[in-house]
């Protein structure tokens, strides 16, 4: 009859069989996380190990998709020629008009006038759309980056647990934690610039055009404006602090370390 000793010494020794590893690492592959910083941190082993135990499973680590937020992956826009770009919205207008006309030769000049507002319309939702979704984009690039720099201060605080080489190590801590606070301002910026562009249709013109940006594969915006931090400043200020507050008590414990690795050398 199994006990759960027995169990716990089979799933030990399950983790030192050939290839276990590997076999976990290619797991979490195929579960959907391809970037190889994260597989090695998780791992703890370095980056050329995973690549390794990927290849030894038939995976190239070479052809996987970027990753990042849906809305930095989207291709540009290009709604019956407008791109969304200020600089180039005069011309897109006046070639778009011209291309009307030439398809409706027989239109009179209330026609033409109705089809000019829609595409002034359609320009201006395209601009404005653009630049919200950047400024978007930037904050939940700049979100992901902060939350990747504060794990990974706590991956390196605890690589000291083991480590060899601990200075080394420990350097590789207080790098980790100065990354982390650059990462939270790069975050808060980037965040306070997307709450300074909020999203609006003023008109049903400028509803049917968003709703033709969309229906042409485009992300709304609703969903990503709801996961907007609304007070930025106060969330970066509070994530400092407890970075700050961890690290001045880590610095403490370090400094032990370095007292009785002193006094070891000593004798």
């Amino acid at each position: 009859m199994s006990t759960k000793r027995d169990e716990a010494l089979a799933a030990l020794r399950d983790w030192s069989l050939p290839g276990r590893r590997a076999d976990l690492i290619t797991a979490a592959w195929q579960a959907g996380e391809t970037t190889i910083a994260v597989l090695a941190e998780a791992a703890r082993v370095s980056r050329p190990t995973v690549y390794a135990d990927l290849r030894s499973r038939g995976i190239n680590p070479d052809d996987r998709p970027k990753k990042g937020h849906a809305m930095l992956a989207l291709a540009p826009l290009d709604i019956e020629g407008f791109t969304g770009r200020y600089e180039t919205a005069d011309d897109e207008y006046t070639a778009a008009l011209r291309r009307w006309k030439a398809d409706h030769p027989e239109a009179d000049g209330d026609q033409a006038h109705a089809e000019g507002m829609r595409l002034v319309a359609l320009m201006d939702t395209a601009a404005r759309y653009a630049d919200v979704r950047d400024r978007l984009a930037r904050e939940q690039h700049a979100r992901a980056e902060r939350d990747r720099a504060l794990h990974k201060v706590e991956v390196q605080w605890e690589a000291l647990s083991t480590a060899t080489a601990w200075l080394a190590a420990h350097h590789a801590y207080v790098v980790a934690v100065d990354d982390a606070r650059t990462a939270i301002d790069v975050w808060r910026e980037s965040a306070e610039s997307a709450l300074q562009r909020p999203w609006f249709c003023s008109s049903p013109r400028d509803e049917a055009a968003y709703r033709q940006i969309v229906a042409a594969g485009h992300p709304a915006l609703e969903e990503a404006l709801t996961e907007l931090d609304q007070t930025p400043a106060q969330t970066a200020e509070s994530l400092r602090a407890d970075l700050d507050q961890a690290d001045e008590h880590r610095r403490r414990l370090a400094a032990q370390t370095l007292s009785l690795a002193g006094q070891g050398s000593g004798s």
